[in-house]
């Protein structure tokens, strides 16, 4: 009896969870990749966060160019981010999210300083993020199609960049060391 009550409890939680996760959506939290068109080679990662209902995201880790300085830094930007690092640089700010739209917020080219406004769209499978920076009416934009990345990717951010330290690693026990058989 005791068993049966049991697994009627465990379908029940396993139904309840079920239905908790289709009725969650996917949010923009997370760690992007945007690859450049032509070669499909990635340009950058990017770290969006949920603060309070307001969208944020940073330059997360940089794809340089040979030759392109890794310690490049916003010379052009003309706001508070003036001469900050481009790896860590917060480029989306403000954007507030409506279902699998996020509105209201800007974005940052730090090549040339120019902030524009922005919006992100979220596809329904929570795997890409369609980020439109525009002047004006977001008719006179330009998408930009970011991919999801794995949890796992985090691994490979800057420690002083990711939000999600990576696990401790067990190191087998050492053997102990022998006891110097030489007396003095």
């Amino acid at each position: 009896m005791r068993a049966n009550l049991v697994a009627a409890l465990a379908a029940l939680l396993s139904f309840v969870a079920a239905a908790h996760a289709v009725g969650t959506q996917p949010t923009a939290s997370g760690l992007w990749q945007a690859t450049d068109e032509e070669t499909g080679q990635p340009t950058g990662w990017f770290l969006i966060t949920d603060h309070d209902g307001v969208y944020d995201g940073i330059i997360a880790k940089m794809f340089m160019r040979p030759g392109q300085d890794p310690t490049v830094t916003c010379v052009r930007c003309r706001d508070d981010r003036h001469n900050k690092p481009w790896l860590g640089l917060e480029i989306i700010r403000g954007m507030k999210k409506d279902g699998l739209k996020y509105e209201d917020g800007n974005i940052l080219d730090p090549r040339d300083g120019s902030v524009y406004s922005a919006m992100m769209t979220l596809t329904p499978d929570g795997r890409t993020l369609v980020v439109r920076g525009y002047l004006g009416i977001s008719f006179f934009g330009q998408n930009q199609y970011w991919t999801r990345l794995p949890d796992s990717a985090y691994n490979e951010l800057d420690p002083s960049i990711n939000p999600k330290p990576p696990a401790p690693t067990h190191k087998s026990q050492a053997a102990p060391k022998p006891e110097n058989s030489a007396k003095h």
